[in-house]
């Protein structure tokens, strides 16, 4: 058999494996929205790609050595800290978890390192999907439009949809809504108006879920990706019409808002919330105050005191992703988990102005994996399946730009195929 004849007969090109890949990351992306239970769709779907994709053939690549060489440190620093307490179960979980995440990122990457686009495609539109779902069962829940569904779908009167958390609900919901925001200012009348009652659907269970983190960081990101659109635009039309579409799809969210304050319900929380002198964030063990004295803790612990341990010396969590390493990893997770962070965010902006095909899934992504970075000072995320997705997706594309770069010399040549005719222009 020759070795044309052989490459033609791996089970990567076989049509039934190439489909069955297809729907996996589809799934991968729609599963991520359902965390209620488990272990959840995500988990299913992703544990069953691993097995397909690497029974296929992935590639690992040089530029992944930083990467997993950081998560393997980050990891290991939590298994030593934890060494004492294994004896607990929930102790267990918390540390093959993170091992688990890891290895979803080292995975994804390599995944999306090849065939880069239209394993981006399938990976936005299972997102999208998912988000849908997960944004009208908040929004079912919320308005009591289910019999019994409040008390599933609600915490603490906010929306929270198929998660069990209503800041985790609005926290994954950014990046499928910037993926949506893109097509409303960008694509054709018929397909904007759809993706306008889509975004519109997505920003309502945001707000519902009452998530001051979320609604800051879904602000923040899509102001820093629509302003790279536009400066990584390839025509003045396409340019003009970003932001004439900005303005109007801004203007009509702002009348949407004030539409849904008028519901005294809804003004009333919305106005609780969007304080910003919270109760639990003030005084001397309160959030930021649980952040300054945490940090000398740390200072004091190179083995840090261990995962799930910093109720037992502070009332609430940390709060914070960058302190929850020290604490629980010490100074080896401690150094190297915002290690990682600087480092995929200083090659995301080396990346940002290269014009590959899927430019603008990378702007989404990016912005999005910025907003998050800057939510964990504030929150733990260091075990959202979402974020942890987002890196190993950044990772995947900065290799796959690189390659495509010295390909192509920077010019971009392409054309999509039939069924990412939607993104060409805008991908």
């Amino acid at each position: 058999m020759s070795q044309s004849a052989a490459i033609a007969a791996t089970p990567a090109s076989m049509p039934g494996v190439a489909a069955l890949q297809r729907a996996l990351l589809w799934s991968i992306g729609a599963g991520g929205a359902i965390v209620f239970v488990e272990p959840s769709p995500f988990e299913l779907a992703t544990l069953s790609a691993m097995i397909v994709f690497f029974a296929t053939g992935l590639r690992m690549r040089l530029s992944f050595v930083p990467l997993v060489a950081l998560l393997l440190l980050i990891n290991l620093g939590y298994t030593i800290c934890s060494a004492y307490l294994l004896d607990r179960s929930e102790i267990v979980n918390w540390i093959l978890t993170s091992w688990y995440l890891a290895a979803t990122v080292v995975f994804f990457a390599m995944v999306f390192s090849e065939d880069t686009l239209h394993r981006l495609d399938l990976l936005r539109r299972g997102l999208i999907f998912g988000a849908v779902i997960a944004a009208l069962a908040g929004i079912a829940g919320y308005f009591k439009l289910v019999p019994g569904g409040y008390d599933l779908l609600t915490l603490y009167t906010r929306a929270r949809g198929t998660f069990k958390d209503p800041n985790v609900l609005g926290a994954f919901l950014i990046l499928p809504a910037l993926f949506v925001l893109q097509s409303v200012v960008t694509a054709r009348f018929g397909k904007a108006f759809r993706s306008a009652i889509v975004l519109g659907i997505l920003v309502l269970a945001l707000l519902l879920s009452f998530s001051r983190a979320a609604w800051g960081q879904f602000a923040a990101s899509a102001t820093f990706m629509l302003g790279m659109m536009i400066l990584t635009s390839r025509s003045h039309n396409e340019r003009g019409r970003i932001v004439v579409m900005t303005v109007v799809a801004f203007a009509a969210l702002a009348l949407a808002v004030a539409i849904l304050l008028s519901l005294d319900s809804v003004a009333n929380l919305f106005k609780e919330r969007a304080s910003f002198s919270q109760g639990y964030d003030g005084g001397r063990f309160g959030r930021f105050g649980r952040h300054i004295l945490g940090a000398e803790m740390a200072l004091d612990l190179p083995w840090g005191i261990g995962p799930l341990q910093f109720t037992k010396y502070f009332p609430e969590d940390t709060h914070n992703s960058y302190l929850n390493a020290f604490m629980s990893g010490g100074w080896i997770a401690g150094v190297c988990y915002p290690a990682l962070m600087i480092t995929t965010t200083v090659l995301g902006f080396r990346y940002i102005f290269r014009p590959v095909p899927w430019q603008r899934i990378y702007l989404a992504v990016f912005a999005a994996y910025l907003g998050t970075v800057g939510e964990s000072f504030i929150i733990d995320t260091d075990h959202w399946r979402h974020f942890w997705l987002m890196i190993g997706a950044m990772w995947g594309m900065f290799a796959a730009t690189a390659a495509y770069t010295r390909t192509h010399d920077g010019v971009p040549s392409y054309s999509p195929p039939n069924g990412l005719k939607a993104l060409k222009g805008s991908s």
